[in-house]
């Protein structure tokens, strides 16, 4: 018994007993190998290092997501809110670029010193793709290199295209905006505020 489940920690540890991948049946939930969650989670290590250094007029970071792909912000875990960018265009835009190419980050201007740490993150199959949820720490909010704060998180849901796995929805969720050292120095224009939460109006 003990060398069978040697055996079998062994095959789990190379990913053999982790999912199969095969397609699921119409309305049920696929299951997820263990490349496809190395593929997905490498999305979220590409797209912290993107979002800090513009790379290709921004279109590297862009190309994280699907053709249709969203990112906004939210101040609610399982909530909607404002979406910043959709599409390609946008979403380059959003990654510090455009068809100009990338937008010089200087002392004074929103973004730079930022440093982006996404951690604990957590991948579930889901009908259609995955989804996925992970922490967010940001430094240099307030322009200092050692500044720390935690920006809640990002909430996912991807989807495996003929480029592979790609990000179809990404929501930052960010209870703390209101409080945000990082926003105390470059306050959102109200159009990219998440709407109110039931608890705000009341």
């Amino acid at each position: 018994m003990p060398g069978l489940l040697r055996t079998f920690g062994a095959l789990c540890a190379a990913g053999l007993v982790v999912g199969t991948g095969v397609q699921a049946a119409d309305g049920a939930t696929p299951s997820l190998t263990a490349e496809d969650i190395l593929a997905i989670k490498q999305l979220t290590a590409r797209y912290a290092h993107l979002v800090d250094h513009c790379v290709n007029g921004g279109y590297d970071y862009a190309d994280l997501f699907t053709e249709d792909g969203s990112f906004g912000v939210t101040d609610a875990w399982d909530r909607d809110g404002t979406v910043w960018a959709r599409g390609r265009e946008q979403l380059a835009r959003a990654g510090g670029g455009g068809p100009d190419g990338c937008r010089p980050r200087k002392p004074g201007t929103p973004g730079y010193g930022l440093h982006h740490i996404v951690t604990s993150e957590v991948v579930e199959p889901a009908p259609g793709g995955a989804v996925g949820r992970s922490v967010l720490i940001t430094l240099g909010v307030d322009g200092t290199p050692g500044s720390v704060e935690w920006q809640g998180g990002y909430q996912d849901r991807y989807v495996k295209t003929d480029r592979g796995w790609r990000i179809q929805q990404r929501w930052h969720v960010w209870p703390n905006y209101r409080t945000s050292k990082q926003l105390e120095r470059h306050p959102l224009p109200p159009s990219l505020l998440p709407p109110p939460s039931d608890e705000d109006a009341q």
